[in-house]
């Protein structure tokens, strides 16, 4: 769904939907990362690579291919994650932060999964009313630039 700014805390949050039911997944993640996200979900180019470019760079030269990134586990309030890579024949999967792994996914188009597990403890569900809710996120995505996420000087 996007990247926001939950309030009043201003701490940054990335929002997974479920592809086929109606949980949704939220994970905090750091300004940095949020920016990382929104910059790619905008299309903004930067005149250099961001850390996720060149790992998405990397990844390309090198001829290893993504298959999918997926939300492993949730431990004391700490969400983990996997990238599932092949290259040769080879296939290995690499534990991350969810938030590289999400801003390297939307570079690449590479499918975000959640573990079942993970949807069942923090996953949550919208009443009708709650969609209101989801509609002014969609519209705030319309709407943010990436400068809402920089860090309080």
């Amino acid at each position: 769904m996007g990247v926001r700014v939950e309030l009043p805390s201003n701490q940054p949050i990335v929002l997974l939907k479920e592809s086929d039911g109606e949980r949704y997944l939220p994970i905090w993640i750091g300004a940095v990362e949020a920016t990382a996200i929104a910059f790619a979900l905008q299309g903004i180019q930067t005149p250099r690579p961001m850390t996720h470019d060149l790992m998405r760079d990397i990844l390309g030269e090198t001829q290893v291919a993504v298959e999918r990134i997926l939300i492993s586990e949730l431990v004391d309030q700490t969400f983990y994650a996997l990238i599932r890579m092949s290259s040769d024949g080879r296939t290995v999967e690499v534990s991350s932060r969810p938030s590289d792994a999400i801003a390297l996914a939307v570079r690449i188009n590479a499918p975000i999964y959640a573990a079942e597990e993970v949807l069942d403890q923090a996953g949550i569900e919208l009443r009708d009313e709650e969609e209101t809710e989801v509609e002014k996120f969609r519209e705030f995505l319309d709407q943010v630039s990436p400068e809402d996420f920089a860090a309080d000087q």
